[in-house]
């Protein structure tokens, strides 16, 4: 019940996100480690995190690598550029994960799956 009123709450105050995106991801660069994210919470290339446009702080989406169909869910915890040509920057550990490092890009569909909001 409970995802039902996250659900509500995602359409009523960010009416443009879809509850499902699909588009580019990259990672962050190794130069970012131990750096403030826009959330006050310090970027760690270790941990499971992302950078996103507009979905709020603390928001977990499910992120699955088109190519590869690998799979991992990440909690946002940094802002990008709107005008950026990706959907999402992933930790390198999520990177790493999704089989993309190599690569440096990934074509990639996004699912909210939680909306509990950064302190």
């Amino acid at each position: 019940m409970n995802w039902i009123f996250q659900l509500l709450f995602l359409c009523l105050f960010f009416p443009s996100i879809d509850i499902y995106q699909r588009g580019k991801a990259s990672y962050y660069a190794a130069s970012m480690n131990g750096r403030r994210t826009a959330s006050g919470e310090r970027y760690f290339s270790d941990i499971l995190t992302a950078a996103h446009a507009r979905l709020p702080f603390g928001t977990m989406v499910e992120v699955r690598n088109l190519k590869n169909d690998s799979t991992l869910v990440l909690r946002i915890i940094d802002r990008m550029a709107a005008s950026n040509s990706r959907i999402i920057d992933v930790s390198w550990a999520a990177a790493k994960k999704l089989n993309f490092v190599r690569d440096g890009l990934a074509q990639v569909e996004l699912k909210i799956i939680d909306t509990i909001s950064h302190k």
